[in-house]
This record gives C-alpha cells, sequence and structure tokens, in this order.
C-alpha cells in the first residue's frame, strides 16, 4: 500500500503499473473495477495477483492497453467479467468501444453493452429500448456492413405483384415505410400483366465506373497520356494490368477527359455479379502503376476524381450510362387504362408531358423526367441489399407515354445508370438474401457471371413502370390525395 501511494504522488503513469502488475501476474482474472468518475483512486483492478490503481487524470494512451498485451486476454476471461466491469475498462479507455467485438468475441454481447454504453454516456436511459437488437446474424455484420452496432432497424416489407417480366412472373419485395406504395406499384403491375407483361432490354455496355483524378506537370503531358492511352497496343496493355487484380473485372473501355492539367480517366468495368465498385478501384490502382512506369511525372490525386460518377446526379451518367443500363416498355390498351388505372389515355399522356417532361425541365432537373422513379428504386433497394445511396444515380429516368394510331398508350422507362448486385455489400444479409432468393437471384449466376444482377437491374425498371403508371394515372385524375388519406393515416 505505502508503495502504491508513493506512485500515486509521483505521478508514475498507469501503463507502467499495468506493465509491472503484467510481469507479476500468475494469470489473468476478473477486473474487479476501475474508474468511477470522480477525479481521484477510488479502487483499483486486479490482474493475476497484482492491484493497479488507475486515475481519472491518466491520459487515453497511458489508459490503452497495446494490442499485445489485449491479446493475452482470451474469451473466458472476458466471460467471468460481469457486464459492468466490462464497460469500466471502456470507460477507463482499456478498451476501445469499437473493439468490443474484437476482444469479446462475443458479437451479441457486444451489441449489448454498446447500448448500455450509449444509453449512459448521453444520459437519455432506455432510449434505445425500442430499437431491435436480439436474434439477428451478427456474424454477417461484422468486418463488412457496420461498425459500432447497437441494433437493426426492422423496415416494413411488402410484395408487388406478380408481374409479367420477359414472360417470367416476378415477386417484387419492396422494403418502405410509405403507405401506399407498394399498393400503387401493385397496381400498375396488374395493369402492365393484363396486357401482356413488360418488356426490358439493355441499352449499352453495362459496367461500374470509376474515374481516377491525376495531374501532370503541364497540360501539355496530360494531353500526351491520353493520346498514349488511346493507343490500341497501349490500352491492352492497361487492361491486362486491370484484369489481373480479380477473377470477374473486366475492363470494358477508359475514357479521357481532360481539365487543364487534370486527367480524369474513366474505366469501366465487367464486374460479374457483383456491384464492383471495391472491384473497379482495385483494378484502376493497378492500372495507374502501369501507366506510370512510362509516365513518371503522373501524380495520382485521388482513385475517384467525380466523373465516375458515385452517389451523385450527373451527366455524365445520364448520357454514357453506368452499373446496368435498361429500358423497360409495355403497350396498355385503352380500357385497362380506364378499368384499373382509372384514367384515360390522353389525359395520363398529357400530364406526363406538362410535368414529368416539361415540368422537370423548368426545374432544371438531370435524369429526374419522372413522376417517382426513386420511390421504387429505394424500396427495391433496400429490400435486397444495395447501397441506398446510389439511389441517387440509379434512380434517374425519363418516363415516356404516347397514344398509338388504335387508342392503346405506349409507355416505357429508360434508365441509364441501375447500379445493382446479388453478391458482396449488404446482399448477404439475413433479410435481404431472403429478398434475392424469393426473385431467384441470390448469389452469383453459376452459368453466367453477371446474370443475376442484369435481372435484378430489369426487375427494377419493369417496376419502376408500374409505379410511374399507377401514380401518373392517380394524378390524372385526381385521385392521389384521397388515396393517401384514405391508406395512409391513422
Amino acid at each position: 500500500r505505502e508503495r502504491e501511494r508513493e506512485r500515486e504522488s509521483s505521478g508514475e503513469g498507469r501503463e507502467t503499473r499495468v506493465k509491472e502488475a503484467m510481469a507479476s501476474r500468475v494469470g489473468w482474472m476478473t477486473v474487479a473495477g476501475v474508474l468511477r468518475g470522480n477525479g481521484s483512486v477510488t479502487q483499483g483492478f486486479r490482474l493475476g495477483g497484482s492491484r493497479c490503481l488507475a486515475t481519472s487524470a491518466t491520459s487515453q494512451s497511458e489508459a490503452r492497453l497495446s494490442k499485445a498485451e489485449l491479446a493475452k486476454l482470451g474469451p473466458s476471461d472476458f466471460e467471468r467479467m460481469t457486464d459492468g466491469e466490462v464497460l469500466d475498462l471502456v470507460k477507463a479507455k482499456v478498451i476501445p468501444s469499437y473493439k468490443l467485438e474484437a476482444v469479446l468475441k462475443d458479437l451479441d454481447r457486444a451489441v449489448m453493452l454498446r447500448r448500455m454504453l450509449v444509453e449512459e454516456e448521453s444520459k437519455r436511459p432506455g432510449s434505445l429500448a425500442d430499437l431491435a437488437h436480439e436474434g439477428y446474424e451478427y456474424s454477417s455484420v461484422h468486418g463488412a456492413c457496420c461498425e459500432n452496432v447497437v441494433g437493426y432497424c426492422a423496415i416494413p416489407v411488402g410484395i408487388s405483384g406478380p408481374l409479367n417480366i420477359d414472360g417470367e412472373m416476378v415477386h417484387v419485395p419492396m422494403a418502405t415505410t410509405e403507405g401506399v406504395l407498394v399498393a400503387s406499384t401493385h397496381r400498375g403491375m396488374s395493369a402492365l400483366n393484363k396486357c401482356g407483361g413488360v418488356r426490358t432490354m439493355e441499352t449499352q455496355a453495362g459496367g461500374m465506373t470509376r474515374a481516377p483524378l491525376v495531374r501532370l506537370p503541364t497540360a501539355t503531358e496530360a494531353v500526351a497520356v491520353k493520346n498514349w492511352i488511346e493507343e490500341p497496343q497501349n490500352y491492352v496493355e492497361v487492361a491486362a494490368a486491370f484484369n489481373s487484380t480479380s477473377r470477374f473485372g473486366r475492363l470494358v473501355s477508359i475514357t479521357p477527359i481532360l481539365a487543364g492539367r487534370n486527367l480524369y480517366l474513366r474505366f469501366r468495368s465487367k464486374t460479374g455479379d457483383a456491384m464492383g465498385m471495391n472491384m473497379v478501384s482495385k483494378g484502376v490502382e493497378e492500372a495507374l502503376r502501369c501507366v506510370k512506369q512510362y509516365f513518371p511525372n503522373l501524380e495520382v490525386c485521388s482513385v475517384s476524381g467525380n466523373v465516375c460518377t458515385d452517389k451523385k446526379s450527373s451527366a455524365v451518367n445520364w448520357t454514357m450510362g453506368r452499373g446496368q443500363s435498361v429500358i423497360a416498355e409495355a403497350v396498355l390498351t385503352k380500357n385497362v387504362v380506364e378499368s384499373v388505372l382509372k384514367s384515360s389515355v390522353k389525359h395520363v399522356m398529357e400530364l406526363n408531358v406538362n410535368k414529368n417532361l416539361i415540368g422537370s425541365a423548368m426545374a432544371g432537373t438531370l435524369g429526374g423526367f419522372n413522376a417517382h422513379a426513386a420511390n421504387i428504386v429505394a424500396a427495391i433497394f433496400i429490400a435486397t441489399g444495395q447501397d441506398p445511396a446510389q439511389v441517387v444515380e440509379s434512380s434517374s429516368c425519363i418516363t415516356q407515354f404516347e397514344e398509338n394510331e388504335d387508342g392503346s398508350m405506349y409507355c416505357s422507362v429508360s434508365m441509364p445508370s441501375i447500379e445493382v448486385g446479388t453478391v458482396g455489400g449488404g446482399t448477404h444479409l439475413p433479410s435481404q438474401r431472403a429478398a434475392l432468393r424469393l426473385l431467384g437471384i441470390s448469389g452469383s449466376h453459376t452459368e453466367a457471371p453477371g446474370g443475376n444482377s442484369k435481372k435484378l437491374a430489369r426487375v427494377v425498371a419493369a417496376s419502376v413502370l408500374a409505379g410511374e403508371l399507377s401514380l401518373m394515372s392517380a394524378l390524372a385524375a385526381g385521385h392521389l390525395v384521397r388515396a393517401h388519406m384514405e391508406h395512409n393515416r391513422r
């Protein structure tokens, strides 16, 4: 005790005391308590047979155990600790909160302890009570989808359809909190089914893009790099470097774009059934190393120069495409428009011109020539484990309704940048995996790599067409507000 008091008065670092305790330990034992937050030495914690003191004035760097020291604690050691004792270690900065899963080797307990810590630190006890956390497959989350996990958000999933898409009846899962969205999309699908369903087709060579920003000392040198890459034999060499990084990543094209001495190289690549951002980025890095061998002055400023363009609306995606470029089309008879959609061909067609085309042009929209494509895209994305942020560019869409000579209505949606995958990201999570299984496209296509992601893009486009038909008909007939008041109010 006298020795401990001497160390306390001398201000000897806690890290030293921890190491001395470790050196004399017989074995790691239960931590009895660290800090109680009153600024003084109130309790120690016992490591084997030694007792180590800690003060709230101890710096975070001194308080942290090294990786080697933490590694000596096994799951059985933490199993013997109470929840309060583990939380004391977190509060004392001995264990970082974000490392609870790695240290405890018990994912469920780590989530529970972090919830307790957050509620205590925020001074809002019980605030997370309604956030679900039990019974989840956290092994699919840890190290892959989310950090500092405290639970999971349950979003209702409804089914629209089935919809006849290219001759196949497809049930479409939609995760949403917007009342009437699923019902409205389902109504559009019913109308389409009565007229033979939807036809879909790819319009461009699909592929995920990444456009690194490289800089040269002068614009003259930047032009030289551009010209060099455009030479067929040089492109083949760069493509070989790119393709060497993945089994499925295959370079399709490189589009150089100049701005002064800045050079943006828009790589487009096949990525199998993955959405493919990480795959393409990895290939881009290797390709740039190849180019730099011939142009040592080339400086790689960023693997992304915003000409990709990811998670932003852009003209380059609108005109050149990104991911999958799909058109979905159908022809509805006059009778179906009137009996199922409760409107008329003339009114729906006129509204589409004045709202979706002229109105969107007046607003200066970019790729937003539609009524609510993002609604359907977001609902399917969340249900199937896609990146919700990519709804921005994936919902770029122009909706067209035209009257045919026989009085029927031609309808289509053109969507040039649907960014989806059936492997990677959140597609392996339990609920999202179930939605993909329902669509028959979970995981990689066994015979044609990329086939499952292409089908998902077609499902998205066909469902958007159904949603556009239903909403535009409701607007033309003046039924929108009434429907929401009846079905979306409690």
